[in-house]
């Protein structure tokens, strides 16, 4: 038991990030050299992201047979995904206008660092809505792979699995070969994983060597405010839409346990993406709606990034004492009902999207983030564990409402009465040993209530 417990991955993290803070504050100047560990794991599982994608979305759509469903899990997700993060950033904007954290600061613009700024701003451009749906049309597949731009990938794969599903018969061989393909690559995601401690270590020991522990004391009323305001998204907004759905938040954060501490290590829900697919999937989520909803979640449905965005603009407004009207505040929300979109999972995206939202007001400077640019990484690792748990149960929400999930299975892999076969182990303990394993238990899917 005591064997099994070291060798599982989750645990070799928890030791990883323990280890990384305790480098990070005694040696320092050690620790900010670390960062390349944390970012070759991230490179590490990018590289796969698009192709373990691609498969996944064809594989799903060219095995159905009625290809409306498409459009409709499509149409359902984008519909929650708008309703969830509105809410988020209006939950966030309202916890900024009763903590007011920036309060007092009083902030003189003339006094910011402006050339901190700059690199951030200069990554921000404003969008259209036009603009931006115009962008998720790839004028390259190839550049688009490579470039790691999920939407546009997510169209493609989307448009090369309904190919394959009109051929029939003819597209049987290159679906099985794309399926092949993909097993292929949930192997060099099982290789990349045993790094996974090794890239927390070095994420989380450059984050504590580079801005110090110390630095928690500094904004400590956005920082706490913002930690409050997420859990108390996670576990009352989403603990209460989980159970609406038939299942148990916590039971399914536990059951993420690995995952959800690789995030807090790297500060990126891109190091899990092709995990997290595979174990939504092994818990009774069809293929097809992990394979449309996560990646589209990626984009589309950042919670924390939502919160965060609406309690830094305030923050912004507040320590530099500019007075925002409900009208301005109200502006403000749709502007980032806009630009909280299009974000990818990466460590630090919130901050250029920040960035063009101030842009986007001609009220607040783009130069005030340079008040939120010190504590932001610190704020990072929260933002990615609710994006995480948020796309998780919007995967389990899309899959209910569609009649696509296997709620039996999924409450028996929660409550640990089945240990899913996964395709390829990322962890290497054998559960075996702790609970009884079951290939499958035959079921009937309940309609949605």
């Amino acid at each position: 038991m005591r064997s099994t417990l070291f060798r599982s991955l989750y645990f070799q993290v928890v030791v990883a990030l323990v280890a990384g803070v305790a480098v990070g504050h005694f040696y320092p100047a050690i620790a900010t050299d670390l960062k390349p560990l944390g970012d070759v794991f991230i490179n590490g599982i990018k590289m796969v992201i698009t192709p373990v994608i691609f498969c996944t979305i064809v594989s799903g759509i060219a095995g159905m047979e009625n290809l409306k469903k498409v459009g409709r899990v499509g149409g359902k997700a984008v519909l929650y995904f708008e309703l969830v993060t509105t809410l988020a950033l209006v939950i966030g904007m309202v916890v900024a206008n009763i903590v007011q954290p920036g309060a007092g600061i009083n902030a003189d613009i003339a006094s910011l660092d402006k050339g901190a700024v700059a690199a951030i701003a200069d990554k921000a451009h404003p969008q259209t809505t036009l603009q931006f749906i115009t962008s998720i049309v790839p004028s390259s597949v190839v550049d688009s792979f490579a470039k790691g731009n999920l939407l546009q990938v997510l169209l493609f794969s989307a448009l090369f699995g309904v190919s394959l599903s009109v051929m029939g018969e003819r597209g049987r061989k290159a679906r099985e070969i794309v399926d092949e393909f993909g097993k292929a690559l949930l192997g060099v995601v099982g290789l990349v994983m045993k790094l996974a401690p090794i890239g927390a270590f070095g994420a989380m020991a450059f984050t504590v060597g580079k801005f110090g522990i110390g630095t928690l004391q500094q904004l400590a009323t956005l920082i706490g405010a913002y930690y409050l305001t997420t859990l108390l998204f996670v576990f009352v907004v989403l603990g209460t839409i989980a159970k609406v759905a038939g299942v148990s938040l916590w039971k399914l954060i536990k059951y993420l346990k690995e995952e959800m501490f690789i995030v807090l290590g790297t500060a990126s829900t891109e190091s899990v993406l092709p995990q997290l697919m595979q174990k939504l999937e092994a818990m009774g989520v069809k293929r097809t709606v992990v394979g449309m909803v996560v990646p589209t979640g990626y984009s589309f449905n950042l919670d924390g990034a939502a919160i965060y965005l609406t309690m830094t603009s305030l923050f912004i407004a507040q320590a530099l004492n500019i007075d925002l009207s409900l009208w301005q505040q109200l502006g403000l929300l749709a502007i980032l009902l806009l630009t909280s979109k299009g974000g990818a999972g990466v460590a630090g995206a919130a901050l250029v999207a920040l960035a063009a939202t101030l842009g986007s007001t001609h009220i607040l400077p783009v130069a005030g983030i340079a008040l939120v640019i010190g504590v932001d990484r610190l704020m990072n690792e929260i933002r990615a564990l609710t994006n995480l748990v948020g796309n998780a149960v919007a995967a389990i929400v899309v899959a209910r409402w569609e009649g696509e999930l296997d709620l039996q299975r999924a409450r028996a892999v929660l409550n640990g009465d089945i240990v899913p076969v996964l395709d390829v182990d990322v962890e290497p303990q054998v559960d075996q040993e702790l609970q009884p394993r079951p290939v499958a238990v035959p079921v009937t899917k309940p309609a949605l209530a």
